[in-house]
């Protein structure tokens, strides 16, 4: 890899929390133990691990949501540990989230159309009098329609939900989406449909991910490279054909074991996947 084909530089990050053990005696309890990981522009790597293995807690510092305890992450050249105030939130534009359950982030009070309006104006992506038709224009690109702008989060199916969380998500423009299970909270023949969606605005925009899941299967259908994450360690890491079919740890194992019936589309053999 040619340093300037990275992305997302992850070096050395380190996340521990102080712990009381017993008889006063006070302990560090070490959620992410020093990992390191680099996302080339416009590729999607796969952070695989089982609850508690701490990708939660390495997508929330790589998206400076969490001042990490060592280490450093870099996005774009820019170490992002070091960001804070105004300088933190004017960077925000650039790297956003899609969450597991969109709708649980959206007001049920506000019309969610007004609720991506806000995030445009906020950034200033747009002029004030083109707000409306420009997230007019997100809603139809990712399946939505007009219609649904003036509509509240509690009317929505879960799979809109989820279409309107990757809309928002692109509200600003960013570079960079992290994607934390993304579609763990809906039915299996709505997942297919929001992956594919996902890579396409990828190709459209060029778009950098970091995908955080314990499914494998999301991860051969998404990822070209990816990492395993065994309480807090990165215990190994390269391309994902090559973790699938040769594990060399017994975590990799287990969650290949548990992958019983994979019901996503198979990858296209046609599609040339070092360029996806």
């Amino acid at each position: 890899m040619q340093p300037s084909d990275t992305f997302l530089e992850v070096r050395d990050l380190h996340k521990s929390y102080p712990a009381k053990k017993g008889l006063g005696k006070h302990v560090d309890f070490v959620a992410v133990d020093e990992i390191s990981f680099e996302i080339e522009r416009g590729e999607t790597w796969g952070l695989i691990g089982e609850s508690g293995s701490g990708k939660t807690t390495t997508g929330r510092m790589v998206m400076a949501l969490e001042k990490p305890t060592g280490g450093v992450v870099t996005l774009g050249g820019v170490d992002v540990t070091r960001m804070a105030g105004t300088e933190l939130r004017r960077f925000r534009k650039r790297m956003q989230i899609v969450f597991q359950d969109s709708g649980s982030t959206f007001n049920p009070r506000r019309s969610v159309g007004d609720q991506i309006a806000f995030s445009i104006v906020r950034h200033g992506v747009v002029e004030s009098d083109r707000t409306r038709s420009r997230v007019v224009e997100l809603l139809e690109r990712v399946g939505l329609t007009e219609a649904h702008y003036d509509r509240y989060i509690h009317e929505l199916s879960g799979g809109q939900r989820q279409r309107l969380g990757i809309c928002r998500a692109l509200a600003t423009e960013p570079d960079f989406l992290l994607l934390d299970e993304p579609t763990a909270a809906l039915d299996v023949s709505v997942q297919a449909q929001i992956l594919n969606l996902l890579k396409d605005l990828q190709a459209e925009r060029g778009l950098t991910m970091l995908l955080i899941t314990h499914d494998l299967s999301l991860v051969e259908y998404m990822c070209n490279r990816a990492g395993v994450l065994d309480k807090g360690k990165l215990v190994e890491q390269g391309d994902v054909d090559d973790l699938f079919t040769h594990p060399r740890s017994a975590v990799t194992r287990t969650l290949l074991d548990a992958v019983l019936d994979p019901t996503l589309p198979a990858p296209d053999p046609t599609i040339d996947r070092s360029t996806q």
